[in-house]
């Protein structure tokens, strides 16, 4: 690199520079072979073994991740105007690819939008943000500022901005817990509202909800499920908020049991059902689907035409990949044992460590050992408002199948 930059230089090695190269945004601690001094949460440029520019991004001093980058062209200065221009591209993509459900959407999606750690969910009148990175954590009331600006702009609503940064990983960046109020237009704002999904609504607790809330990235994939659903007999397991469920109901399902392991999930689903009037149609069951599956199948018969399987993510790492790949396997080979011929299986996965490849190797063996065949009907991943960078396989983490089986 022959002109001279203003941000401190990390050289990496010939592996990082390829794995770089190959338009991966980060770059590891044990790829970097010498680095200037630098601040936590600075901008570094990053050069190859052989003195390359390669781009510029935020250095994080503790965690395995040394550099994660922001931008490949030298020419960037990322003043306001640099992260301003990445809002707005981001709700532009948002509002084109997602038309009349953008009151409720994933409007920042991390590194597929160019905001490394940033996630950001809309529900309808509140955001609610969360913070992986620390250099993102040292601009991000700017960067809160900047995007409650050019919603305004757009003649959005947002009477609040809450931040869900009680998650562990945060320590692995060197940053502290905790949630709560960034910005509230007045203290009559609660952190609850209500969104419409697919015409059903739900209420959304952004306080105490999993991770932001709700989960956005399956929407369309319950769509799928509500297509398939007149007058079959449905169960939808690890139901949560009920949302699989609901879809079935509002497709046209005879009937439909909603079963999670946990009460409150339970309690919730039912208001939610109670909420849309689809009480008449359903009935809720708090047990451990591991356990409730085998004990269908041993009471004999086929109760339900169309299984659901959405369970939370078996595998957090790779070290247990095969673990949750059991498990995997054993609901799936269970619920297909458990469906007619004719009868109808969704299933998903949500944990990037478990890839496509691995999952339909599962599901082929699963339905081997079941003495089935399935017929696909569809494949889809998350919703485009999460969108899947190629580059990056980390943002490539939800897979979902419809299948009948024959």
């Amino acid at each position: 690199m022959k002109q001279k930059r203003e941000f401190p230089a990390f050289r990496i090695t010939k592996k990082g520079t390829a794995w770089v190269g190959s338009g991966h945004p980060w770059v590891y601690r044990e790829e970097v072979t010498e680095a200037e001094p630098a601040e936590n949460g600075a901008l570094v440029d990053v050069i190859s073994d052989k003195g390359r520019y390669l781009g510029t991004g935020f250095y994080s001093e503790k965690s395995r991740i040394a550099v994660r980058i922001l931008s490949r062209n030298a020419n960037d200065t990322f003043g306001d105007d640099f992260w301003r221009r990445r809002i707005r591209y981001a709700l532009d993509y948002r509002k084109c690819v997602m038309g009349g459900d953008y009151s409720a959407c994933r409007l920042i999606f991390g590194e597929a939008d160019g905001f490394p750690g940033l996630t950001v969910d809309r529900f309808r009148d509140l955001l609610v943000t969360q913070v992986l990175s620390y250099g993102t954590e040292c601009i991000r009331e700017k960067l809160y500022g900047m995007l409650l600006e050019c919603l305004r702009e757009d003649g959005e609503t947002i009477r609040g901005l809450y931040e869900r940064n009680d998650v562990r990983i945060r320590a692995l960046e060197g940053l502290s817990e905790g949630k709560g109020w960034y910005w509230r237009e007045d203290e009559s704002v609660l952190p609850v509202t209500e969104i419409t999904e697919n015409g059903i609504l739900y209420e959304v607790d952004v306080e105490n909800g999993q991770k932001t809330g709700f989960f956005l990235d399956q929407k369309y994939n319950r769509l799928s499920v509500s297509r398939i659903s007149g007058g079959r007999r449905v169960l939808d397991c690890f139901t949560h908020t009920g949302s699989f469920a609901l879809n079935a109901v509002k497709g046209g399902a005879e009937h439909v049991t909603a079963v999670d392991i946990s009460a409150s999930a339970i309690a919730l689903a039912r208001k939610n059902a109670e909420r849309n009037g689809f009480l008449d149609r359903m009935d809720f069951l708090t047990a451990d689907v591991f356990d409730l599956l085998p004990a269908l199948i041993e009471k004999g018969g086929h109760p339900y035409d169309l299984i659901i399987l959405d369970p939370p993510a078996f595998t957090k790492s790779r070290k247990t990949v095969g673990n949750a790949e059991k498990g995997y396997k054993e609901i799936n080979l269970r619920a297909m044992r458990l469906l007619p011929r004719g009868g109808y299986l969704a299933t998903a996965s949500c944990s990037h460590f478990m890839p496509h490849e691995l999952f339909e190797k599962m599901l082929k063996s699963a339905s081997r050992d079941a003495g089935v065949e399935l017929r696909q009907i569809e494949m889809r991943t998350q919703g485009p408002d999460h969108p899947i960078l190629w580059n990056v396989p980390e943002t490539d983490y939800l897979k979902f199948y419809l299948f009948q089986i024959v």
